[in-house]
């Protein structure tokens, strides 16, 4: 196996790692780290990011470890643009109370 794509897997088992001490330490976080996977705009991003990563590398470079790294690159950009909440806190209904 070319060294590359070892190298590209281990950083993909890093951030499931993360995902799973992060709902260890608290609970939801994990799910809610990976929300993105529900999420069409996200996934839309993640995808064009990949094949257009992935076409300009597999041009140029060609082989394997192009397509592995490219699509590394779709889920963090996917990740990246997936809408996480308005970031204050507070609920999706909003706040409860009297």
């Amino acid at each position: 196996m070319d060294p590359s794509v070892m190298t590209a897997v281990l950083a993909a088992l890093a951030l499931v790692c993360r995902a799973a001490v992060l709902e260890i330490r608290t609970p939801g976080a994990g799910r809610r780290a990976w929300a993105f996977v529900g999420d069409r705009r996200a996934l839309g991003t993640g995808l064009g990011v990949a094949c257009v990563l992935g076409a300009v590398g597999w041009s140029t470079v060609g082989g394997g470890a192009v397509v592995v790294w490219a699509g590394l690159a779709g889920v963090l950009a996917a990740s990246l643009v997936a809408e996480r909440g308005r970031g204050d806190g507070a609920d999706e209904e909003g706040p409860r109370g009297g």
